[in-house]
């Protein structure tokens, strides 16, 4: 007898240990199967789950950017950008 992973929790853990790369390679084999035969329910909420982590990862990714950003003003001062 086999074990679904995605049925029986251990997906939850197999996400949590991909690197980036392995996220987005996944994404793509999933984009391409809905393009071609379609996803199973549990294919579509890994796909949900896989394009959240990577969203929140750009999201991270550019804020830890913007927060490390300097702007030289015209006068010559520097300043760092500040959220709003």
């Amino acid at each position: 007898m086999s074990i679904n992973p995605l049925a029986s929790g251990l997906f939850e853990c197999m996400i949590i240990n991909m690197t980036m790369d392995e996220t987005i390679k996944r994404i793509n084999e999933l984009a391409h199967k809905a393009k071609t035969e379609g996803l199973t329910p549990e294919e579509t909420r890994e796909r949900e789950k896989l394009r959240n982590i990577y969203r929140q990862s750009v999201i991270g990714n550019l804020k830890a950017q913007l927060d490390n950003t300097s702007v030289k003003e015209q006068d010559g001062t520097i300043r760092k950008l500040k959220r709003d």
